[in-house]
């Protein structure tokens, strides 16, 4: 028989030997929906109001936009897109009055059309 202090050595060789596949190990016993509805319920929790521009926010937005027109600069728009404020990089391609929306170049020449309401925070990079 093993001695008391060689139980111990074997008892923890054997708790080495254990790894944890984390939460691989559950994926067998959740059905596809389930997964799904998790994913979109933590899609729900990180989403925000959409942010209001005040009258002077808008002035100012509409003078940068007005500028770097003119002056063909680069801008950095802070945009409310579905719950999540995204940042987008480029020049202004067009100014659709009557839609109401900008449409910009990114830097590898990606056209982005964004809404001007949905625009809050203008800057010239």
């Amino acid at each position: 028989m093993f001695s008391y202090n060689k139980d111990i050595i074997f008892i923890k060789g054997m708790v080495n030997m254990i790894k944890d596949r984390g939460s691989i190990k559950w994926t067998s016993l959740t059905l596809p929906e389930h997964v799904n509805l998790v994913r979109e319920d933590e899609k729900c929790i990180y989403k925000i109001e959409k942010p209001i521009n005040d009258e002077h926010q808008l002035e100012k937005i509409n003078h940068t936009i007005c500028e770097a027109m003119e002056l063909n600069k680069e801008l950095v728009f802070t945009y409310y897109e579905n719950g999540d404020i995204k940042l987008y990089i480029g020049y202004i391609h067009f100014l659709d009055e009557v839609k109401k929306e900008v449409r910009i170049l990114g830097f590898h020449q990606e056209k982005y059309i964004l809404k001007i309401e949905d625009i809050l925070r203008v800057d010239i990079n």
